[in-house]
């Protein structure tokens, strides 16, 4: 049986892409920073605590991650 859902938290559909090119990484890393800003979170994506963009940016952050050498 299926719950009915009120509220989702990511888009319908899973379709896996191969990555193919350090501009493809770039653009996906984008985008994901971007998602607070687009949903009028935060004004820049390293205001954003739970973000890995403030690791690009040298700040201090809540999440460890190994930055990728893209930018």
């Amino acid at each position: 049986m299926k719950r009915k859902q009120n509220f989702k938290v990511w888009q319908n559909g899973y379709h896996a892409e191969k990555v193919y090119s350090n501009k493809f990484i770039r653009q996906k890393v984008n985008y994901i920073h971007n998602n607070p800003v687009i949903e009028k979170l935060v004004a820049k994506p390293e205001d954003y605590m739970f973000s890995s963009a403030r690791n690009y940016a040298e700040l201090d952050s809540e999440i460890d991650i190994i930055p990728l050498l893209l930018f």
